[in-house]
C-alpha cells in the first residue's frame, strides 16, 4: 500500500473522529459495543502506522455512527 493512500485513509478516520470530539477510548467503547474487542492502545496504533484492513476502517465508522465519507475533503 503506497504511503499516500495510508494517509488518506488515516486522515479519513482521523477527521470523523474528530467531527464527533471522540478519542481512541471512546473509539474502543463504541466499537465494543458491536462486538469488536480492540484496546485504545492498539487503536492509537494501528492509526499511528496508518495499517489497518478495509473491515477495521469500515467497522470504525459503523461504530461512529459514520454512514457517508467524502473521499475529496481527507
Amino acid at each position: 500500500m503506497s504511503e499516500e493512500w495510508q494517509k488518506k485513509v488515516k486522515g479519513i478516520l482521523k477527521s470523523e473522529l474528530k467531527r464527533r470530539h471522540l478519542g481512541y477510548k471512546e473509539l474502543a467503547e463504541k466499537l465494543e459495543v458491536i462486538g469488536v474487542k480492540d484496546s485504545e492502545r492498539n487503536i492509537a496504533n494501528k492509526l499511528a502506522r496508518g495499517t489497518f484492513t478495509a473491515v477495521f476502517f469500515v467497522q470504525c465508522l459503523a461504530a461512529i455512527g459514520c454512514h457517508t465519507v467524502r473521499l475529496d475533503e481527507a
